[in-house]
């Protein structure tokens, strides 16, 4: 280490990768490319990462693409040693078509995000119990996803198998259709290669499929249940709000909830909070159609609730339609204060085990 590095301070950029990452470090007064490196993507090559960025300078920050990926055990080892990291977006379209495409490219480009203040996104923490949620949410979706894609290729098979057999089972309902199919008896002499035979073969194979399905998100959701009666107390007390919406909200919020400055902040991210769009003498805002759309539909689910079961909600929705408000405006008006009690409620339940241990 130099004596210029002592004293310089510096920001780096990382393209990451499942095999490796490229590293790339800026001085942080001038902007002024210090060198470029790839290393492997283990612990051993973080820390060499690490060290070699410090050896450059005084490393204040470090810019990540991918930290919930390819670069999530980067981002642990960094956070651990002490250092700053944001997450950085990957590029435009229009500076790649510009610049190219390349890991020391996309690293210096990472990098020049984080030193611009372009890139200000606090990664998520990926140790706690909102991590587990994610998981098992994720896990119960790839499985409710399966055991739709077998009930239809059940009824598929239905409209081509032999009629006799689609007499017998075409008036049950789903479940008692999934029960039946999962009972067909083979023939012992039945020849493997007879259509007939294949049939029930194939319908009683996918119908237990389906329950073996139906048993493993049965026990994804006590799980989501437990976790959230446990670390989401005040979360689930809102009215409207259930486990699934619940699970969905602290996934979006993330562990740490120094991500989230204020409930405008929430708002942006679930795309709640309105755009402006005004130009010369007109004022006008509009929707804002991006944020995460799946924690905007369990807020607009929470909402449609409200509306059909919440008296207050229900003298809120007709106060606003004498007002001449439609119900469309209405419902974003609700979407937009229903963030405020989600908001204090997160703040609520993710600051307790920060409490707890500290009492200890």
């Amino acid at each position: 280490m130099t004596k210029l590095s002592l004293t310089r301070h510096v920001v780096a950029g990382v393209d990451t990768h499942k095999m490796t990452h490229h590293a790339a470090v800026l001085d942080a007064g001038t902007g002024q490319l210090l060198g470029d490196q790839e290393f492997a993507a283990t612990p051993a090559g973080y820390q060499r990462l690490l060290s070699w960025a410090q050896s450059l300078g005084g490393l204040t920050t470090v810019g990540i693409e991918g930290t919930g990926s390819f670069g999530a055990g980067l981002h642990r080892h960094l956070q651990a040693q002490g250092v700053r990291v944001i997450e950085v977006a990957r590029p435009n379209r229009q500076d790649r078509r510009r610049q190219g495409k390349s890991d020391p490219i996309d690293a210096i480009n990472a990098a020049r995000a984080v030193l611009s203040e372009s890139a200000t996104t606090t990664p998520k923490n990926r140790d706690g119990h909102v991590e587990a949620v994610r998981q098992i949410r994720a896990t119960r979706r790839s499985a409710a996803k399966a055991r739709k894609a077998a009930l239809q290729q059940i009824h598929g098979l239905l409209w081509c198998a032999p009629e006799d057999l689609r007499a017998k089972l075409a008036s049950y309902d789903r479940a008692a259709l999934v029960s039946r199919c999962a009972r067909l008896r083979i023939p012992t002499a039945g020849a493997i290669d007879d259509p007939t035979i294949t049939a029930r073969r194939m319908l009683r194979r996918l119908a237990r499929r389906i329950q073996y399905l139906d048993e493993e998100i049965a026990e994804a959701n006590t799980e989501l249940k437990d976790i959230l009666t446990k670390h989401a107390p005040n979360l689930l007390a809102i009215n409207g709000v259930g486990t699934e919406a619940a699970g969905q909200l602290l996934t979006t919020a993330g562990q740490n909830s120094d991500r989230l400055s204020s409930e405008a902040s929430l708002a942006r991210l679930c795309g709640v909070a309105p755009i402006p769009a005004s130009s010369g003498n007109t004022t006008r805002h509009r929707l804002h159609r991006g944020g995460d759309r799946h924690a905007n539909c369990s807020i607009h689910l929470i909402v449609i609730n409200r509306l059909r079961w919440h008296e207050p909600t229900q003298r809120y929705l007709e106060r606003r339609i004498q007002e001449g408000k439609t119900k469309k405006e209405i419902i974003r008006c609700l979407k937009r204060a229903v963030v405020r009690e989600l908001y204090r409620a997160l703040q609520a339940d993710l600051a307790a085990p920060k409490e707890s241990l500290d009492a200890a």
